[in-house]
Order: C-alpha cells, then sequence, then structure tokens
C-alpha cells in the first residue's frame, strides 16, 4: 500500500512536469516548421495539456484497466467544472468570449449529449471510438478555420512560440517529455490499480476520485494563476476545450483498445453528473451574458463568485454521492 501511494505520488509529479517539456517541445518543432501560432496554440498545444489523461488512458487500456480510464475521463470533466472553475471563480470572477459562447460551449454541449447516445447501450465499442476521434478531429478544423483571422487569439498565442527552441533541442524536449510521459502514467496506473484492490473499490471510482483530480492538476494550477495575475478571459474556453478532448479521445481509448462494458452507475450517477454540471455551466453564461463590467463588452457574459460557489458545492455533493454509491 505504502509502495502503491508513492507511485501514485510520484506519477502525477513527473507526469505534470514531463506534460510541459512534451508541449514546449512539440510547440517548438511546430514553430520551426513554419506552422502559424494558431494551429499551435489551438492543436499541439490542446492536445498537449490533455497529455496526462491521454497517457494515462492509454496505460490503463493496455493494462486491463479500461474502467479507470473511463473514469479517468468522466472524473477529469466532472473535476475541471465542479472543483477548477468552481475554486476559480470564487477566486476571481471571470469574463467569458462571445467567440467561446458561439463555438466551444455549443460543440461541448452536443459531444456530450452525442457520446451519452453512443454509451447508452452500457458497452464502449472500437465502433463508438472511431466515431469519437472523427468528431474530434471535425471540431478542431472548424475551430482553427472559424479563429484563424481573431486578433486577439492570434496575440494571445503568439507568446507561445515567441522565443521557440532550436531544431535539436526542440526534438530533444520533446522526446525526453514523451518518454517521461509514458513512465509516469505507467507508473501512475500501476499505482492507482494497486490502491483500488488493496482498498476493496473498483477501479472505476479510483479513476473518478485520485486519478482525475491528479491529471487535472495542470488546469487547477495554469487557471488560478491566471486569476491570479487577472487573465481570466480565456480560462472557460480552456477548460471547455480540455473536456471535449477528455469525451472524444481520452474516453475513446479505452473502446479502440478493447469493448468495454460500463458499469450502470457510470450513466446513471457519473455520467449525468457531468451532463448536469455542463448544462448548468451554460446555462449560467447565457444566463449572465451581456452583463457588463468594469472595461468589459456587452457581448461578454460574466461569471461571479456565486457560480463559483454553487459549482463548488454540486462538486462536493457528488464526492458524497460518490461515496455512498462507491
Amino acid at each position: 500500500m505504502l509502495l502503491a501511494t508513492a507511485a501514485i505520488l510520484v506519477g502525477f509529479v513527473v507526469l505534470i512536469k514531463s506534460a510541459d517539456l512534451f508541449v514546449t517541445g512539440a510547440a517548438a518543432i511546430a514553430s520551426n516548421m513554419g506552422l502559424s501560432p494558431i494551429i499551435i496554440g489551438l492543436t499541439i498545444v490542446s492536445i498537449g495539456t490533455s497529455a496526462p489523461e491521454i497517457l494515462v488512458s492509454v496505460m490503463a487500456a493496455l493494462t486491463d484497466a479500461g474502467e479507470l480510464a473511463i473514469g479517468n475521463a468522466i472524473g477529469s470533466n466532472i473535476a475541471n467544472v465542479g472543483l477548477v472553475l468552481g475554486a476559480t471563480l470564487i477566486l476571481a470572477p471571470m469574463t467569458v468570449q462571445p467567440g467561446c459562447m458561439r463555438r466551444e460551449l455549443p460543440a461541448l454541449l452536443m459531444v456530450t449529449l452525442g457520446t451519452a447516445l453512443l454509451i447508452l447501450d452500457g458497452v464502449l465499442s472500437r465502433v463508438d471510438g472511431l466515431i469519437m476521434l472523427a468528431t474530434l478531429t471535425i471540431i478542431m478544423i472548424q475551430i482553427v478555420r472559424s479563429e484563424e483571422a481573431d486578433p486577439e487569439l492570434l496575440q494571445e498565442v503568439s507568446s507561445i512560440t515567441a522565443a521557440p527552441l532550436g531544431p535539436g533541442k526542440a526534438w530533444f524536449t520533446f522526446f525526453f517529455g514523451l518518454l517521461l510521459l509514458v513512465a509516469s502514467s505507467r507508473l501512475l496506473v500501476w499505482g492507482a490499480t494497486d490502491v483500488a484492490e488493496y482498498l476493496g473499490v473498483s477501479q472505476l471510482v479510483i479513476g473518478l476520485t485520485v486519478v482525475a483530480i491528479g491529471t487535472s492538476l495542470p488546469e487547477l494550477a495554469a487557471t488560478l494563476a491566471g486569476a491570479l495575475r487577472g487573465h481570466t478571459d480565456i480560462a472557460v474556453g480552456n477548460i471547455i476545450g480540455s473536456n471535449l478532448f477528455n469525451l472524444l479521445a481520452v474516453m475513446a481509448i479505452p473502446g479502440l483498445v478493447t469493448p468495454e462494458v460500463l458499469e450502470p452507475m457510470v450513466l446513471y450517477r457519473d455520467y449525468l453528473t457531468m451532463t448536469a454540471l455542463t448544462v448548468l455551466l451554460a446555462a449560467a453564461i447565457f444566463l449572465s451574458r451581456g452583463r457588463r463590467r468594469s472595461g468589459g463588452g456587452g457581448g461578454e457574459a460574466y461569471l461571479g463568485r456565486s457560480v463559483g460557489v454553487l459549482l463548488l458545492s454540486l462538486y462536493a455533493l457528488y464526492y458524497y454521492w460518490l461515496y455512498r454509491t462507491r
């Protein structure tokens, strides 16, 4: 038990650091190849920030721990909205840009509904996984096309490649980060599986709690840091993008490796909670649309501390529900 717990802690620390190296190297390689900052920011960096969840999902699926991977995907989405966004809103209210309300938020709502329809039969199959990945590809192409001319976004993502690494250092950073990602995710999955067996709980519950929170730490750190610096405009968009990747990439992987039979509680407790939090966030954004802050535009939405308290409270209630039905 002690060794497994240490493996989880070490796995989390190395996983987060290696994801930074992986993103830095990949972004520098893309910049050296002449790709635009928009494409780098919306594809490579977006995928890279979800690298911990993706690698954990791959390792879990390959080691016959598909439940842990599914729990990680759904649990990370619940943590992103309830914990990450809830805690950040309590610290600093934020605005939501009109572009996010027109594109990313409706896409997340449709993907949440579409994925529910795919797994309603209680099985995550290879066909389901392929449909999810194809949908992700289509969404990414549409987002890149619609935002290539966005001057605010261009200014934001240009900072990613302001001082790119040289070709040799970029490739070394990329492969070293990837190697650490693979090793740390394998260590984390082993530790989490061992702890689940020792405590007598399912891999699904460990994935929904310990692993989900751990792999959401990069989003929590980045969002809180941005809030402290006053840069809250893109925080909601980043969380929505992360949740899209979790549903369409992270959750698709176990089905691609081998068809996964889902526990009934995955649908009626976990996926339902994730959907409810997503719909609540969308409702809060659209109902607050047009409210002005000092210096804000009329087309923006404004999320205040009361929304943060509500999201964080619902997140805590979900954990109580999880404890009662584990």
